[in-house]
């Protein structure tokens, strides 16, 4: 089995992963929203129009 982040081989100690590092590097991800699935909800998709239209309207 590989590393998701590096491709290297994995330790047991850090399965899936190949190092604490890679580890860490993939909670970073999940915690900044890098791993976000986008929704398709129209509730969702009227808020971010909305938010655009705002950012749009703000001096730079």
């Amino acid at each position: 089995m590989n590393c998701p982040i590096c491709g290297e081989d994995t330790v047991t100690k850090f399965r899936p992963f190949c190092s604490k590092r890679c580890a860490d590097i993939d909670l970073a991800k999940w915690l900044n929203g890098s791993y976000a699935v986008p929704s398709q909800r129209e509730e969702d998709l009227e808020a971010d129009v909305s938010e655009g239209e705002t950012e749009q309207q703000r001096p730079h």
